[in-house]
Order: structure tokens, then C-alpha cells, then sequence
């Protein structure tokens, strides 16, 4: 039997006011169904491979890489000739720039190699498979290196206080 795709949790709810007390009427989380194949992150959270923490700071690293558009900010091609009615290209935004600053100061931590492995995982979308290969041991050995990752970052950016 293949494993469910969906899976119940607790998730805080939106719509919770601090101002009154917390009942039935206004619960501090709401049950929700996840996904857990959206990506390797969340896989890894549900199966209980990595801790809040680290969860979060997956969830910065891949917002911060999506605000660079995924790969990076693109060059402004020159040679491209624009034709009339046709936009001209966005420069890059001081949303971008801040992202890949703070990109920058993830891969001055984490070098070159983890950087890497946390960017195709927990940027990208990629599984543990795609990166490390088919032998169990590449794979935990990715897992393990992308769990000491992850625990850098969350202590780069004060998410929590390892034990």
C-alpha cells in the first residue's frame, strides 16, 4: 500500500486575536492537512528527521532563494532588441538584493559544499535521492550533512537554541 500523500497537523491559526483568551471559539491552532511530498524538507519534518528549527530555517533559506528568482538575478541582455509594446526588463529590486546578501552570508557559513547540498534540497526542491544517489549510506550521509546545515542557519539567524 503506497504511504499518504497527505498527512493531519496542527498549524498556528491565522485568525487567532491575543486580545481575548484561548477557548474553542478562539483556538491557538487549527488542524490542516500537509502535503509531504511538496519537497524533501517537508518530507523529512513529517517523518520527524529534523526539528522545528531547522524547519524554519529551510523555510528562510527557500523564500530567500525564491526572491532571487530561483537561480539568481539575471544579467540585463543589452544585445535584445526591444520591440514596441514590449516591456523592458525589471531591474533587480531591493527585495532581490537583500535576498542575495543574505544568500551570501549563508554560503560565507556554510562553505562551498553545503551550501550547495542545502541549496538543492532545501532551495530547489530536489530530494535526498537526486542529490546523493541510490546507495543508502550517500543518502543518510547527505541527510546528516543537511541536518548540520540547517542547524547552522538556524543558529545564524537565532531560531532556537540547540540543546
Amino acid at each position: 500500500m503506497p504511504s499518504p500523500k497527505l498527512r493531519p497537523t496542527e498549524v498556528p491559526n491565522p485568525y487567532f486575536s491575543r486580545a481575548h483568551p484561548a477557548d474553542a471559539a478562539n483556538p491557538r491552532t487549527i488542524p490542516a492537512m500537509v502535503n509531504v511530498r511538496e519537497s524533501a524538507i517537508v518530507t523529512l519534518a513529517s517523518r520527524g528527521q529534523i526539528d522545528p528549527a531547522q524547519l524554519a530555517a529551510a523555510n528562510r533559506f527557500r523564500a530567500l532563494f525564491e526572491a532571487m528568482g530561483g537561480k539568481g538575478a539575471g544579467a540585463i541582455d543589452y544585445s535584445r532588441e526591444h520591440v514596441d509594446g514590449g516591456k523592458a526588463r525589471e531591474p533587480i529590486t531591493e527585495r532581490q538584493m537583500n535576498a542575495g546578501r543574505e544568500l551570501a552570508r549563508c554560503r560565507d557559513l556554510l562553505g562551498a559544499r553545503l551550501y550547495g547540498l542545502v541549496s538543492a534540497v532545501a532551495g530547489e526542491g530536489r530530494s535526498l535521492h537526486e542529490v546523493a544517489g541510490k546507495e543508502k549510506r550517500k543518502r543518510l550521509v547527505a541527510a546528516d550533512m543537511l541536518r548540520m546545515g540547517l542547524d547552522d542557519l538556524a543558529a545564524m539567524w537565532r531560531l532556537a537554541t540547540r540543546r
